[in-house]
């Protein structure tokens, strides 16, 4: 009996130092075309500080100029400066940031990646940092296109592992988590921004993509909003967050707020997916034209609401006005 009730002590102990494992995060964004991704990376930051999570990298799957220096701004804000910095390299997908927003913090905010010239190509940083991962602990958070996953499937042996792309994944990675597709009543149902700019990638990661994979639709972080409490808050001074809620929200005449897509994935990738949400499995092939179609299967984890949105709302917006920790 006492053997027995030893035995029970130590497995509740592993399954308790398990659940405070941080969730290892690569987060991979086009952050320039919407300013969501700036209170998803926030949200990152506040995890980290709260010992829930663990920055691995910041990537950029979107070419344009600016993408680069705001991962770089945030990282430092959030006294990460030397969080390492990928990116796609070429000149597609390059979707710009109209409102401006991302040129307004550039300007203001200290950062060191000063260019997109000056980070790593984006599938050799996740094939160094995978490599040197232990066996299925690591969560990828994609938040934009579908870019660099796409390439680091196709990858081939290097000098950090002698495994192909697919392999290393399979060995390295324990979940995706994505926001994209969309399936709702309207219109425009199967078509979502993400999947659509860079048609090609979305297939091959929606035909080939080896771990489990968890997807906030469209539909999730469009009834979401935030953003408004975050830019009223008179104690958040100096804050790229807030400024470029701020500027954007602005620019749009927007009262209510921001849809929540990107923050929505971020949540769940490193608290789960209750208490807020629920799931249905099903399965999405991509059509030429980026249309996402459900096809026979279950292999992707699809939220739906548990919860009210205004009720998420407050959660989210609480963790993007965190602010930096003094050191």
């Amino acid at each position: 009996m006492k053997k027995t009730f030893t035995c029970l002590c130590l497995l509740l102990m592993t399954i308790v130092a398990n659940a405070q494992k941080p969730v290892a995060v690569i987060f991979d964004s086009d952050i320039a075309p919407d300013y969501d991704d700036v209170g998803a990376m926030a949200m990152l930051h506040a995890f980290a500080d709260k010992g829930e999570a663990t920055i691995l990298a910041t990537v950029s799957c979107n070419t344009f100029k600016t993408t680069v220096p705001t991962l770089s701004v945030l990282n430092t804000y959030f006294n990460r400066p030397d969080i390492p910095i990928g990116v796609t390299k070429g000149n597609f997908p390059d979707k710009d940031c109209s409102q401006q927003w991302a040129e307004a913090i550039n300007a203001k905010y200290p950062h060191n990646v000063k260019s997109n010239e000056a980070a790593e190509d984006a599938v050799k940083l996740y094939r160094r940092l995978l490599a040197k991962q232990p066996d299925k602990s690591v969560t990828v958070v994609t938040v934009g296109f579908f870019t660099n996953l796409a390439a680091l499937l196709k990858s081939g042996p290097d000098e950090f592992s002698a495994l192909n792309g697919k392999e290393l994944i399979i060995q390295k990675v324990k979940q995706l988590v994505s926001m994209a597709a969309r399936l709702d009543d309207t219109k425009h149902n199967g078509y979502e921004f993400n999947v659509e700019v860079d048609t090609k990638a979305s297939q091959v990661v929606f035909a080939e993509w080896p771990t489990p994979w968890i997807m906030s639709g469209f539909e999730i972080g469009e009834k979401i909003l935030t953003g408004i409490t975050l830019i009223n808050n008179n104690n958040i001074q100096n804050s790229p967050v807030k400024d470029a809620f701020r500027v954007a929200l602005t620019k749009d005449n927007n009262t209510l707020g921001r849809n929540s897509w990107d923050e929505t994935a971020v949540l769940v990738a490193v608290r789960g997916i209750a208490p807020y949400f629920g799931s249905k499995q099903l399965n999405f092939a991509v059509q030429d034209d980026g249309k996402n179609i459900l096809v026979p299967g279950e292999r992707i984890t699809y939220l739906t609401f548990r919860e009210k949105p205004e009720v998420i709302a407050k959660v989210i917006e609480e963790l993007m006005m965190h602010q930096p920790v003094k050191k």
